[in-house]
């Protein structure tokens, strides 16, 4: 009997025991909530009643405008056709020349800030110059830019722009009026793909370890040798307007011909460079 006692006195403990710590627990958890909330309004009502910025009331930056004077001067010294440029300040206005030559076109080299370009003289002749050239005596090639040329004359530098008041002129009429004369044609002959191939031989010319044009020379009679307008020792320098860089610029030349089409070459002649076309008949 008295082990029973026992056993129902440690039987009512558990159950005493057992049921205090889920009450608890249960209390615990619905204070924490409520805590949270509290704190998550009181966060909220002070973002709202609040400014955004501790400093006081925002307001959006307003926008900064150049002055007249600042823009002017700005844009004076800023070209945004040719961002490399800029006037040497102190070398006066410049002019465009009075003397008589033509600009045809115009190479730049953005990479070494030079350039070459096709100036004609009082004759009609086009010629090819390279920056730091005399184009004629007293007056040389000081600048090439995209759509004009700097001349240096006795100290001063006057411009010359590419005319472009009226239509480029045909084809034909170019290479009639070319130095080498008119090409395309052996006699009674035209020249065809096939003869360039087989008359024709473009050795890369090398120098200072790099191959620097191609050496044109005469194979067979020489037939379509000269009707394609080379002359001896002629030595091309530029095919499309790009310059020879590699021996398979060669090879590229030969592929870019097409029956009825023409390529366009730069050839150094006598220590100059001429325009040349290829023309081959259909």
């Amino acid at each position: 009997m008295r082990f029973a006692r026992e056993n129902f006195a440690f039987s009512g403990n558990r159950l005493a025991i057992g049921r205090l710590p889920v009450t608890g627990l249960h209390d615990l958890l619905w204070w924490g909530l409520a805590a949270a909330i509290a704190v998550l309004s009181a966060v909220l009502l002070w973002m709202i009643v609040t400014p955004v910025s501790p400093l006081g009331a925002w307001r959006p930056a307003e926008v900064r405008v150049m002055s007249p004077a600042a823009r002017a001067t700005l844009f004076g010294a800023f070209d945004p056709f040719n961002r490399t440029y800029a006037p040497a300040a102190g070398t006066g206005s410049e002019t465009v020349t009075s003397l008589a030559l033509t600009l045809f076109g115009v190479r730049v080299n953005s990479a070494t800030g030079g350039g070459s370009a096709i100036i004609a003289g009082a004759d009609g002749v086009q010629q090819v110059f390279k920056a730091g050239a005399e184009v004629m005596p007293g007056v040389l090639l000081a600048e090439v830019r995209f759509d004009h040329v700097g001349l240096s004359r006795n100290g001063s530098k006057e411009l010359l722009y590419l005319d472009q008041s009226k239509p480029a002129p045909a084809a034909a009429t170019v290479l009639a009026a070319s130095p080498a004369g008119p090409v395309g044609e052996t006699g009674s002959s035209p020249l065809t793909v096939q003869a360039v191939r087989s008359g024709i031989s473009f050795q890369p010319q090398v120098a200072e370890g790099r191959v620097t044009g191609l050496q044109v020379s005469a194979g067979a009679d020489g037939a379509a040798f000269r009707a394609a307008g080379f002359q001896p020792g002629d030595i091309i320098v530029g095919v499309g307007g790009k310059p020879i860089a590699n021996a398979g610029d060669g090879v590229t030349l030969l592929n870019s011909l097409k029956p009825g089409g023409s390529v366009s070459v730069t050839v150094q002649r006598g220590g100059q460079e001429l325009p040349l076309a290829i023309s081959v008949a259909q």
